[in-house]
Formats: structure tokens, C-alpha cells, sequence
């Protein structure tokens, strides 16, 4: 009975188009699609057992407080879902999509790709035409009005990576660049994008009230030392202009240093007010903060800081590989309210005991398409995404949950995002500053980790390929000895070696890396990171069909992927030895 229902829906995605009810709260497909499809991996080799692939642990590691996601790094070894889940709910990886695809020319993609879906004609946000004219079908509690986000960047982005109005004026919007995470975000494995923050404008303001770009500068950069957790480097600055001493040397002089040196402020018990903070923003800010009326604290960002990331096709320009105009996604997130690290801790330990009372219970989130669903410690995620036309249109319920998972219990998290914390630093083009489209990640350094290797180079090692999926071939091909799986000695002598050393990943690159492609990736992400063009028009045709069926809650990933569990059992292993950095 269950393997009929699998192929009637298949049947369904294949044939029809899903009419999309944008305000409904039920589940076409699953409500458990907040566990990624990612998750449900092979990572034992079906031709040579003893070789374990990790992905996991890209997601799955060493939490840093206060991201009180305690042993996570413990679920690489296992598929530890609800009953619910253990079926793969992704029906998407698992349909031949050649024919659709072949009936997409390279001209009628890249015409598509190419075509503005945020702005009209006239330069206007399409969206925010939209939701202020809302459609009774788009108006989820009834009352004429979008509650949610109404998209309001103009993506014109000045030399400090500011986003400029029409008025002239900042947005507040800026825009960095970042390390693409692991996997799934590189665009050789189906995607570009780009992230903006924005702070309020409290942190924008000086004393007085008015706007002050060199003020939204340095608080920008205060938040990034606190979200990093270390001291960063600036563009000189006269501290004494903000009666901050950003570079914590007992005095007012010219400071090149955010420095990060956090001691816990003092709490006065009659008033409940604190004082004596070690870090402090600057500006208005810095005023509020000293009231109590703004919070700080290590890997926190701001109450009211807002991420805007928007998804994009691959385009190509002969060989040149660049950011689609049209966005596939527009995603958004706010911070809405504030937890104390006690608050985070208390959350965190809920999760844990609900997971070890009721291994079986389903996640649920609280919100709509209008205000977005709530991550349950203090953000709101919403976003928008194609429909059958091309236009964006919000992400109804179903399709929010799928975001979920990934910013709520990980941890891999900083304050519920990720990139923030990966953002390029002082030294880099702009100092990281910059929107993605003023240069690409040709001559930038593979990141060097605490223990000495390059984060990229360490994942290939780690998961023997360049994706979750393991379905890169173009990646195989550039880094890997073409032989290495079918070498029964050589995979003799390193299990020989795994044992010995209590481990399961390549003890000696040599084994399995061609050591050119390695040396390239050391100095150039690129090599790596970005698709050829061949399989850049391919992975834009794949999702092109997706967007035709609206099949979304199905999966984003289309094709036959062969190292994806169709379905897992109860206490399944993955036969990895879990790792945390």
C-alpha cells in the first residue's frame, strides 16, 4: 500500500502542476520536511562498505554557547528521526527528469534566467507592489493588510556595500560576502546567492538622533566581533568622536582593533538594571545600552536585526560564471525578540528532554505566510519563491517548514544563522563588504581552521566528494583519483590504517587526492566552489522543472540521486565515528 501511494505521487509531480494554496496550514506531502534531505544520505559506500562518507558533521557539530544544542555533533552517527520521518518525504530525488529537461534549450534557460523577477521595467519592487495591493488569496487573517516583511531593497549597492534608495539615502541594508557553507550552498551543486543584514536604526543613529554611516559602520563591526566571539580588525578610528574604547587599552586614542574581551557586566539586585559593560556599541546605541533599553552579549545579535537572502540561477558568460538576475528564492529573517543566554539554555534543554521523553514527536512551528514561523528562540523566517510564471509569490506554510529545521536546533548555528559568522574579513576585497556581484571568489584562500587544515580541502577528505549527495561528478573528477573506490589494496590499507588510529576518514590524502587540485583550492576557493558551464545550464533546466510543477514541498533538489535513503529504520546507523571541531 505504501510503495503504491510513493508511485502515485510520483505520478502527480510528473504529470500535473500543484495548485499552491498560499494561506493553507496543512501538508500536501509531510510534516516533517524541516529535517533536510540532505540528512537522509548514504554514507556507507554500497560497493566497498568499509568506506564511510561524513557530511554530517558540517551541520551536526560542537555547539558554541549560547547555542545550547548540547552533543548534537552525536547525530552523525546515526538516523535519529521520528517514526514519521523515516520515510523519505523528497519524492523530487528520485525522478528522472531528462525528458523535461531536454525539451529546455540553452537559449529559452538562459533567456529565463536572465529576466528580472524583483524589479519591473521601471525599476520598481514587484513585490511590494504586490503586498501593498494585497491578493484576498495572499491575506491569510483577512484584514486587507500583509503583516509580514514587504521587500524593500533596492540591491544598488554603493562602494561600502550599502544599499541606496531612490532618495539617495541608505536602506539600511548591507551587504557582505562571505564563505559559501558547505555542500549544499556551493553554487557547483545547483545555486548563487547573496546575504544582507540590517541592524535597527538605533544603531544607525548618532547621539543626536541623526543618520551617521561611520556610527552604522563600527556597530556593524561590533556585532560581528560579538557573533564571531573574537577581536577583528577595522580602518583606523578616533575612539575618543564615540567615548567607546573599542580596542580595550584603558584610553581613548585612535583604535585599528575591535577588541574582543567580554566580562560579565554587574547586576543590581534593587533595580534589576546592569552596569559596567566591557564591550559597548557606540552612538545612540551606546546610550540605550547604558539604560538597559539595548541588550549585548557574545553570539547575540541585536534585538530587531534582519537577514535578507536571496537565491539566484547560475548564469553564464562564456566561461564565467556569475549570479542570475532572477531570484529562484527571496528569504527573509528578523529577530523579534530577545533571549537571555539562561532563556537560550532553558530552551535548549526543552529540545533535548522532548527528543529523549518523546523520540517520536514532531517538530511544530508557530507562525503563517504573513509573519513567518517562529524558530521558537527569537526569529522569524518567511520567504518568497517562484511560481508557475516565474513571479515570486510568498512561501505558503508547508513550503516555510522546510527552512526550519536548518535555524533552529543545529550546531552549526550562530543565533540562528550561519553566514554571518563565516563574513570575510579586514584584509579581504572591501574588507568583506561588498554585494557578490562586484567580484567573484576567483584568488580567494581556502579558510584555515583552528587545527591547521583548510576547511574546504577537509571536507572533500572528510566526505570523499563535494556534496551531501555525493553526485558531483564534475568535483570527483577535478580532485579525486579516478580508481581509488575499486583499489581494493589501497582501501585495505586504509582500513588498516582507520583502525589503528580509531578513526574512519583517509588517513593519508595521497590515497585518494590528486594533489594539483588541492594545491588550486588552497588559493583559489573557485576551483572548487563554482560549476562549469555544461553543468551549470544543466542544474538551472533541473530546478527550471521543479518551478513548472510548483513541487516544491516535494523537494528543491531534482534528479536521480542513488546515495539517498528512500527510507531509514528505527536506530539506523551511518557507521560514522562522530567528529567535532
Amino acid at each position: 500500500m505504501k510503495k503504491s501511494l510513493i508511485l502515485l505521487n510520483l505520478f502527480f509531480i510528473q504529470a500535473f502542476s500543484l495548485d499552491i494554496n498560499i494561506t493553507a496550514k496543512d501538508f500536501i506531502n509531510s510534516p516533517t520536511t524541516y529535517i533536510s534531505a540532505q540528512c537522509y544520505t548514504k554514507t556507507t559506500d554500497e560497493k566497498n562498505p568499509k568506506i564511510v562518507s561524513n557530511p554530517c558533521y558540517s551541520c551536526h557539530t560542537q555547539n558554541k554557547e549560547p547555542n545550547f544544542t548540547y552533543e548534537d555533533y552525536k547525530l552523525q552517527e546515526s538516523y535519529d528521526f521520528p517514526a514519521a520521518a523515516r520515510r523519505n518525504p523528497f519524492k523530487n530525488l528520485f525522478i528522472d527528469r531528462s525528458e523535461k529537461i531536454a525539451k529546455i534549450s540553452d537559449d529559452e534557460i538562459l533567456s529565463y534566467i536572465r529576466k528580472d523577477n524583483y524589479k519591473d521595467e521601471n525599476g520598481e519592487i514587484i513585490l511590494e507592489k504586490k503586498l501593498k495591493n494585497l491578493d484576498p488569496k495572499w491575506d491569510y487573517n483577512k484584514n486587507g493588510i500583509w503583516d509580514g516583511y514587504i521587500p524593500d531593497c533596492e540591491y544598488n549597492f554603493d562602494e561600502d556595500g550599502f544599499d541606496v534608495g531612490k532618495d539617495g539615502e541608505m536602506t539600511g541594508w548591507r551587504a557582505f560576502s562571505y564563505y559559501p557553507f558547505l555542500g549544499t550552498f556551493w553554487p557547483t551543486n545547483g545555486s548563487t546567492d547573496d546575504t544582507l543584514i540590517r541592524l535597527p536604526e538605533i544603531f544607525q543613529f548618532d547621539e543626536n538622533g541623526k543618520i551617521d554611516r561611520e556610527i552604522y559602520k563600527l556597530n556593524l563591526s561590533i556585532v560581528e566581533s560579538l557573533i564571531k566571539q573574537k577581536s577583528l580588525k577595522i580602518d583606523p578610528v578616533d575612539e575618543s568622536k564615540f567615548g567607546v574604547d573599542l580596542n580595550q587599552n584603558g584610553k581613548f586614542d585612535v583604535a585599528d582593533e575591535i577588541k574582543f574581551k567580554w566580562e560579565k557586566p554587574k547586576l543590581d539586585t534593587k533595580s534589576g538594571k546592569l552596569s559596567g559593560f566591557s564591550m559597548s556599541y557606540v552612538g545612540l546605541a551606546k546610550n540605550l545600552q547604558i539604560k538597559n533599553k539595548v541588550q549585548i552579549a557574545p553570539g547575540l545579535y541585536p534585538l530587531g536585526t534582519e537577514f535578507l537572502h536571496s537565491v539566484r540561477y547560475i548564469d553564464i558568460n562564456g566561461e564565467k560564471i556569475t549570479p542570475s538576475k532572477r531570484m529562484k528564492e527571496l528569504r527573509y529573517g528578523v529577530k523579534k525578540y530577545w533571549q537571555s543566554y539562561g532563556e537560550l539554555l532553558d530552551t535548549g534543554a526543552k529540545a533535548i528532554k522532548e527528543k529523549r521523553d518523546f523520540p517520536d514527536r514532531i517538530e511544530k512551528f508557530i507562525g503563517n505566510v504573513e509573519t513567518g514561523l517562529n524558530n521558537n528562540r527569537g526569529w522569524f523566517f518567511q520567504g518568497f519563491i517562484e511560481d508557475k510564471k516565474g513571479d515570486l509569490r510568498p512561501q505558503n506554510y508547508e513550503e516555510s517548514v522546510f527552512c526550519m529545521g536548518c535555524h533552529s536546533n543545529i550546531g552549526a548555528l550562530t543565533d540562528s544563522t550561519f553566514v554571518f559568522a563565516r563574513k570575510f574579513e579586514k584584509g579581504a576585497y572591501k574588507n568583506g563588504w561588498y554585494h557578490g556581484s562586484k567580484r567573484g571568489f576567483e584568488g580567494i584562500k581556502d579558510f584555515i581552521l583552528p587545527n591547521g587544515k583548510g576547511e574546504y580541502a577537509l571536507y572533500l577528505y572528510l566526505n570523499n566528494t563535494g556534496d551531501e549527495f555525493r553526485s558531483n561528478d564534475e568535483i570527483m573528477q577535478k580532485f579525486f583519483v579516478s580508481n581509488w573506490r575499486e583499489n581494493k589494496d589501497m582501501i585495505k590499507k586504509e582500513y588498516e590504517l582507520n583502525q589503528k588510529g580509531g578513526n574512519n576518514i583517509f588517513v593519508t590524502e595521497s590515497l585518494k587526492f590528486k594533489n594539483k587540485a588541492i594545491n588550486i583550492l588552497k588559493n583559489d576557493i573557485s576551483y572548487l566552489i563554482m560549476p562549469s558551464p555544461k553543468r551549470a545550464m544543466r542544474l538551472n533546466k533541473t530546478y527550471k522543472t521543479i518551478v513548472d510543477e510548483q513541487s516544491f514541498v516535494f523537494g528543491r533538489d531534482g534528479g536521480v540521486f542513488e546515495n539517498v535513503h528512500k527510507s531509514v529504520k528505527e536506530g539506523q546507523k551511518t557507521g560514522i565515528k562522530a567528529i567535532k571541531f
